[in-house]
């Protein structure tokens, strides 16, 4: 009980101070974050990891890592990207532009992924990609577009499961133990920080991929969230959640038709 009072006056603090609200995240992942905070700051209680935080900018600065759940990689689930590049985007190639939005975009793998498959399916030159994320620190690394070699087979991997056609070293230098995507990549490209919690939409998409992101919020947060989604959407857009995400139990789930339930793509129909 104490613990409960402690972490809704922390998180409202951390509102009133610092503008970041996450009152409406799942519970047990806030709780497990703040607790491992606690740990790591060498405090005794969650009433003391607030004073600290209050007090100093580079310890908010910590929690704020921890509740930015970055876990990402190229083309990952490989099938998704598969059923993007065979099923939707024969659907949008005639489209004169296509917008797309991909939210909570972390540092920027998948946003490669898909400037890689538009590019190949020859529509990246009439694509705009809007890669935004709460946390400035991932998005920074994001625009450099470099990673670590060590991941290249993995990726590699992916890219063969996704349906890529080229070799997918053509995309990359190795510079050290690092590898450095090519330009051209991210030319259609806008990276910028945008809060799923406190922001509005700033544009009509045909594409919204957002995926591994509402899993982290309570289900009230998860409705506001699919109302700025629905919003931002245009009529017959496309809509991609996670693997444990989906609409059904949503205020919007008669909204959409399911394109592809298995990898939990779905169409704007109203």
């Amino acid at each position: 009980m104490v613990e409960t009072i402690e972490i809704d006056l922390l998180l409202e603090a951390i509102f009133r101070f610092y503008g970041y609200d996450f009152r409406n995240y799942a519970r047990p992942f806030i709780q497990r974050r703040i607790l491992q905070r606690v740990q790591k700051e060498n405090l005794t209680s969650i009433s003391a990891l607030q004073e600290k935080i209050l007090r100093d900018p580079i310890v908010m600065n910590g929690l704020f890592s921890d509740f930015s759940i970055n876990v990402t990689e190229m083309f990952r689930d490989p099938s998704f990207f598969k059923s993007l590049r065979t099923n939707l985007i024969p659907l949008v190639k005639d489209y004169p532009e296509i917008r797309i939005w991909h939210v909570g975009c972390s540092t920027g793998e998948e946003v490669y992924s898909m400037a890689i498959l538009l590019q190949e399916e020859g529509l990246y030159e009439k694509t705009k990609i809007y890669a935004t994320d709460i946390n400035t620190s991932v998005l920074e690394k994001a625009k450099k577009g470099t990673f670590s070699l060590a991941d290249m087979q993995l990726y590699t991997k992916n890219y063969l499961l996704a349906g890529g056609t080229r070799a997918f070293s053509e995309y990359y230098q190795v510079v050290a133990d690092q590898v450095v995507f090519h330009p051209d990549l991210q030319k259609n490209v806008v990276f910028a920080e945008h809060n799923l919690v406190t922001d509005s939409s700033f544009h009509e998409f045909d594409m919204i991929i957002c995926r591994n992101v509402l899993i982290y919020f309570n289900k009230c947060l998860q409705n506001d969230v699919h109302q700025l989604l629905y919003e931002s959407l245009s009529l017959s857009g496309f809509l991609g959640l996670g693997k444990r995400e989906g609409i059904r139990f949503t205020s919007y789930g008669t909204c959409y038709e399911e394109f592809n339930q298995a990898e939990r793509l779905y169409r704007k129909f109203k």
